[in-house]
């Protein structure tokens, strides 16, 4: 079982930026595919981005253009670099590891969650 540990969630006002981490407690490049999900209040847990262990990614349309993944293996580590945030954007978001690809990510470890909040 991985460990995921997730950081960098805040309160922010609408069109500001964030930029969240997800520390894994193994190799990182062991795992073919890593994940952002984000869970909004009465809304069911969405994907928002994935990163394969060869940099391949993949992102929601709600978010492209906005958000970039990005992994450094070294650190085993994950980020989502949150721009141009929207009310829309609140959400606990979710660091995810799975042995599937890009958006077949099939997660079989979940970080804790860390709470964005966009004010307007």
């Amino acid at each position: 079982q991985v460990q995921l540990v997730e950081s960098g969630g805040g309160l922010v006002q609408a069109g500001g930026s964030l930029r969240l981490s997800c520390v894994a407690s193994v190799s990182i490049f062991s795992i073919n595919t890593m994940g952002w999900y984000r869970q909004a209040p009465g809304k069911q847990r969405e994907l928002v981005a994935t990163i394969t262990r060869y940099g391949s990614t993949d992102y929601a349309d709600s978010v492209k253009g906005r958000f970039t993944i990005s992994r450094d293996n070294a650190k085993n580590t994950v980020y989502l670099q949150m721009n141009s945030l929207k009310p829309e954007d609140t959400a606990v978001y979710y660091c995810a590891a799975g042995q599937g690809w890009g958006v077949l990510i099939r997660p079989s470890s979940w970080g804790q969650g860390t709470q964005v909040t966009v004010s307007s």
